[in-house]
């Protein structure tokens, strides 16, 4: 019979089956630059025009606020993360302090964010690329919006996939070097930017007010604005499900997640200032390359291409980001049991191939048929979920056991925990309402699924082992 509330303990990497083993190879300064390369992408190169047509200048403040909140989450993160060093995250966490059934809902939540985040990179990357090439408009866009599907999304989806069945460690070297041309990149853009900067721009600074307003769909406000470039923010949460392939994860998770975010915080601000002072937020292309499109609008159409392309190299780094996280979650789901063992089987190289292959096919689809906003709102409602439930597993062990070792503390435990819950259930009420609609379908459908065939398969795992 299915236990609801069973909680899993961790098992030790020697004591798991020789096939189900990921190897250790990454260092703190593999994980920063992973969760670089995750965190700064199509939020910042992409939604900075749908999040002025929201919030017009004011997308300043949505951009601060979206980044306190993820900064309270990734300080929870940090701390959870090295006391369970185990690969699936939050769904991990999740299974460890709160017991099955919170974590299905947890890691029904991340499949829906990884997979929709792969999908909405992708489509972004197309945005860019497509132009420097020139792919018909029609073979790089989904048919809701006028066209037959978008290939080259598709495209990127299966290169990624083979750079990470090749292997973690070749990916990741690659990785940090397209995440230092990305940085280049926004670089070369505030440079030039600032010599044409307005202050005039900056007003009226908040003309649409502060709070979500408008009919469905069509909201605006800076919070309407937070609770979507808040997809510019996260990314740090894909470090956490490197902990089992990470050699010293008590001290490199903490230094990854944090020194990822502060870093990403300050080019976020420092982008969409010169971004508003270089151009009037009407003007701001809502499209897949407003940031070119700004610099072709000032007269520098060599900085717009070096821009493009390089946005077309440095993209990548998101989608492998994601990619990687979302393979671990569907492995860490079915060691458990919750999702079909015959997927947690590795390699020759210690790489889950089979869950690789799924993954790209099931987000190939959803990048080629699905328009980028739709995509990326309902990500951050799976994410949101995800950061809700960090926070709260990290309050919940500081009362458990408040004596237990702990590589990293999270300053002002229960301000701070309180901040990142809050606020991430007001950014998710700040959603658009359909978006909402369709995440509470898709977690109904989950929860069917759990009490179908995941419940009773989990159990029979437990018991297989002896658990």
């Amino acid at each position: 019979m299915a236990n609801y509330g069973f909680r899993k303990i961790i098992v030790p990497p020697e004591a798991m089956p020789e096939e189900h083993r990921l190897k250790k190879t990454l260092s703190w300064p593999h994980l920063i630059f992973l969760g670089v390369g995750a965190i700064v992408g199509t939020g910042i190169l992409v939604l900075i025009g749908t999040a002025a047509g929201k919030a017009g200048p004011a997308m300043m403040l949505s951009f601060v606020i979206a980044g306190a909140i993820c900064a309270a989450a990734a300080l929870a993160y940090a701390e959870v993360a090295t006391m369970i060093p185990a690969s699936g995250s939050a769904y991990t966490y999740s299974y460890v302090v709160f017991g099955e059934l919170l974590a299905w809902f947890v890691g029904w939540s991340l499949i829906l964010e990884y997979s929709l985040v792969v999908s909405a990179v992708s489509v972004g990357w197309s945005g860019y690329f497509s132009p420097l090439v020139g792919i018909p408009i029609e073979l790089a866009s989904a048919p809701l919006i006028g066209g037959i599907f978008n290939f080259p999304a598709l495209l990127i989806i299966a290169v990624i996939a083979g750079a990470l069945i090749y292997g973690l460690r070749e990916s990741a070297n690659v990785n940090s070097t397209l995440v230092a041309i990305k940085m280049l990149a926004l670089a070369m853009f505030i440079v030039v930017a600032l010599t044409v900067f307005n202050p005039a721009n900056f007003t009226p600074f908040m003309p649409y007010g502060f709070g979500k307003s408008g009919p469905p769909g069509q909201e605006v406000g800076v919070m309407a604005a937070a609770a979507i470039i808040f997809f510019a923010f996260y990314g740090f949460d894909a470090i956490a499900t490197a902990a089992e392939e990470t050699k010293n994860p008590s001290r490199d998770l903490a230094i990854g997640i944090v020194g990822s975010m502060l870093l990403c915080v300050s080019i976020y601000m420092a982008v969409a200032a010169a971004a508003i002072g270089a151009e009037p937020y009407l003007k701001f292309a809502t499209g897949a390359d407003p940031l070119a499109q700004i610099l072709r609008d000032i007269g520098q159409p060599v900085a717009s291409k070096l821009l493009a392309l390089s946005a077309s190299v440095g993209l990548p780094t998101v989608i492998l980001a994601f990619f990687y996280g979302q393979s671990r979650i569907f492995l860490a789901m079915s060691r458990d049991g919750l999702l079909p063992q015959s997927l947690a089987r590795l390699s020759g190289r210690r790489s889950p191939v089979r869950i690789t292959l799924f993954t790209a096919i099931v987000t190939g689809l959803l990048a080629g048929l699905v328009p980028l906003n739709d995509l990326v709102a309902l990500a951050n409602a799976g994410t949101l979920t995800a950061f809700i439930a960090v926070c709260a597993a990290m309050l919940v062990m500081r009362r458990r056991d408040p004596d237990a070792k702990r590589s990293f503390r999270t300053p002002l435990p229960w301000v701070t925990g309180a901040i990142g819950i809050l606020g991430c259930a007001y950014l998710f009420y700040s959603l658009p309402t359909y978006t909402q609609e369709w995440f509470l379908i898709w977690n109904v459908a989950g929860l069917a699924i759990y009490f179908v065939f995941a419940a009773r398969s989990a159990h029979r795992t437990r018991s297989a082992a002896g658990a």
